[in-house]
């Protein structure tokens, strides 16, 4: 007679566990929000917002420099690149000519070669005029001889060009990669400051829009007559420069008051920070590098205590950042996409040193 067995314990199988798991903390998450102990990710004060807006704007200033130092290096390689194809192109037609010139040689040589020399010698009517049409022949020879090696000469001119146009392309094709990189670093961080300022309210972007210096003052209107009004004026900042090319890239820089900030951009009509200090002294005539990291190698380093109106003074440690002093510790600068080309104080920004150009 089988042995009757009373009914074990089961003990949870892991699909259960889990399923008792997930409805207890459905239920404790319900019970939290229910007892309003839960806790909302807070948005952030309109300052946090500032501070990671200006560190977003300032990594992607540092970008745009690097960005413009790649589009210089790519310029050059590819005007260095042209220059090269030009001369091998030129180089290539030169060769084409030569070489139709020997091919006449050798087709002249090959009509009249048929006879052995000593056999034409003893078969000619005038010795005399053979021996004559023998020297020339010998002298024709050399001068084909020549001919030949200048051909050759110049096949290895022009693969050398060649190779150097590979190396040149090559080099222009890394500078293009190196160039998306810094454009993608550049519009990621703008993008993620737009979206931190989309947070805010219309009264809280408009204050820190003037905590920024973006007001209506620094705003001023072109009108057609190109009046600036509301702007300040050079004043003794031109008459104080230590030379006359450094007044004018002044003049130059208070005429570009309220121009708006434009990644990558030299103006006339919208600048970055390296930008407006390069075409403010193009306009005097004087030539400079377009990063903030060669600029301040530009020129003649002077103190804090030496500036004077034209200087060029740089901020950050990375050398991320350049304005024109104007004088009475202050500069115009093109500070970021939040305010056009303004004036500003020295130490809105992290001071880093100074550069005399002229």
């Amino acid at each position: 007679m089988a042995a009757h067995r009373k009914p074990g314990r089961h003990s949870l199988g892991g699909h259960t566990v889990r399923t008792a798991a997930t409805i207890a903390l459905a239920g404790a998450a319900g019970a939290t929000g229910l007892d309003g102990t839960g806790h909302a990710e807070p948005n952030p004060t309109p300052a946090q917002v500032k501070a990671k807006v200006d560190k977003l704007y300032q990594e992607a200033e540092a970008a745009t420099e690097k960005y413009n130092g790649a589009q210089e290096k790519a310029t050059a390689a590819e005007q260095r690149l042209t220059a090269l194809r030009d001369e091998a192109a030129r180089k290539t037609a030169r060769l084409n000519t030569a070489r139709e010139s020997l091919g006449s040689m050798a087709a002249a040589e090959y009509r009249s070669g048929g006879l052995d020399p000593a056999m034409q010698l003893a078969l000619s009517d005038d010795p005399d005029e053979y021996l004559d049409g023998a020297a020339f022949a010998e002298r024709a020879s050399d001068r084909q001889s020549a001919a030949v090696s200048r051909v050759r000469k110049q096949l290895r001119e022009i693969e050398q060009l060649r190779g150097a146009a590979r190396v040149e392309l090559t080099s222009l094709k890394t500078r293009q990669a190196e160039l998306k990189r810094h454009r993608k670093t550049i519009t990621g961080k703008l993008d993620a400051a737009r979206r931190l300022l989309s947070q805010l309210t219309a009264q809280e972007r408009a204050r820190l829009e003037a905590d920024a210096g973006g007001t209506a003052g620094t705003r001023a209107s072109r009108a057609s007559t190109g009046a600036r009004d509301g702007l300040p004026a050079p004043g003794s900042a031109t008459t104080t420069a230590p030379h006359s090319r450094a007044a004018a890239a002044v003049s130059y820089a208070y005429s570009k008051l309220g121009s708006p900030y434009v990644w990558g951009a030299t103006g006339p009509n919208a600048f970055d920070c390296s930008g407006l200090v390069l075409a403010a002294y193009r306009s005097a005539g004087v030539s400079l590098p377009r990063t903030t990291y060669a600029q301040i190698d530009a020129g003649r380093r002077v103190s804090r205590s030496e500036l004077l109106p034209g200087d060029l003074v740089f901020f950050y440690s990375g050398i991320t950042h350049v304005g024109l002093y104007i004088g009475d510790g202050k500069m115009i600068h093109a500070p970021n996409p939040s305010a056009p080309v303004r004036v500003a104080p020295l130490d809105e920004m992290p001071y880093a040193g100074a550069t005399r150009v002229v």
